[in-house]
């Protein structure tokens, strides 16, 4: 259950920080750039509001930080390709899915340490006095 709380505040938390981050190019483009800037601080706020419980969550749940930060990359490129291409009106390229590729390979090595068996503890030997 903590790493679907994780997962899903740190999607929400995505969703405001692509807008904060993108949005400016396609609907603050003819405003000077101080305008966009305080937008997309303003927006920001929300996504460190959801932000921040992720990971603490995460965190106190068991992951560790680098998989929290791998878990927030990939989940940042499951939300911008969407919004590059729908919102931005972006063409899909196959660049989208080699980087999707090389997240899942990030993925891996972040988690492989936890996906082998954990080997059984060795009883201690006890020994015999003659």
């Amino acid at each position: 259950m903590t790493l679907l709380k994780t997962i899903a505040l740190l999607t929400l938390s995505n969703i405001f920080m692509t807008f904060a981050w993108y949005a400016h190019l396609k609907d603050l483009r003819e405003k000077p750039w101080i305008i966009a800037a305080l937008v997309s601080w303003g927006i920001a706020l929300f996504e460190y509001l959801l932000q921040v419980p992720a990971n603490r969550i995460g965190y106190t749940g068991g992951l560790s930080a680098a998989q929290l930060k791998i878990t927030q990359e990939v989940i940042t490129l499951a939300v911008f390709a969407p919004f590059a291409i729908f919102y931005l009106k972006e063409k899909l390229s196959w660049n989208y899915f080699f980087a999707a590729l090389c997240m899942l390979g990030a993925v891996f090595f972040i988690v492989r340490d936890g996906l082998s068996p954990k080997p059984a503890p060795v009883a201690a030997a006890v020994s015999e006095r003659p």
